[in-house]
């Protein structure tokens, strides 16, 4: 006989207290977008071509003027911090508020053998910051020498 864990979980991508008490980590970040301080961190893709790695971070809502982008020592950090200020007319009575204060922060290891760390860039277009890291002129690859038989 096998035991098969049961869920009755109606929201899957929200981690439980039950599953951090009961498994060994605190997330599986396998299923969640979740950090262990239930602070929502944005999906991230990051892809490699010959000439630089790029990051994509979808953060739609937020403005360019939220982030902040540093490389030090091999580190590549990014973070943001955004508080929601509503005012209230007069008149107006608000029943119910949802829009809170948010931060997150990624950091990715870059190798400063690697990365052209003068030429990083940076920009933010609808809901995704775009990050440029060129490889250093060394470690490009070189197109194959032919080599001529005498």
């Amino acid at each position: 006989m096998t035991l098969a864990k049961l869920s009755n979980n109606w929201f899957p991508s929200a981690p439980s207290i039950f599953d951090r008490f009961f498994d060994g980590e605190l997330m599986d970040w396998n299923r969640t977008n979740y950090s262990s301080t239930d602070t929502t961190l944005p999906a991230v893709n990051v892809k490699e071509n010959d000439n630089e790695f790029l990051i994509d971070v979808a953060a739609p809502g937020l403005t360019k003027e939220d982030f902040k982008v540093n490389y030090d020592n091999g580190r590549l950090t990014i973070s943001s911090e955004k508080k929601s200020e509503v005012e209230e007319k007069d008149g107006e009575k608000v029943t119910r508020r949802e829009f809170s204060y948010q931060s997150f922060q990624r950091s990715f290891t870059v190798s400063e053998n690697v990365v052209d760390a003068e030429k990083i860039g940076a920009n933010y277009e609808n809901g995704i910051l775009h990050i440029s890291l060129p490889k250093r002129e060394e470690v490009k690859p070189k197109p194959a020498k032919q080599i001529e038989i005498m």
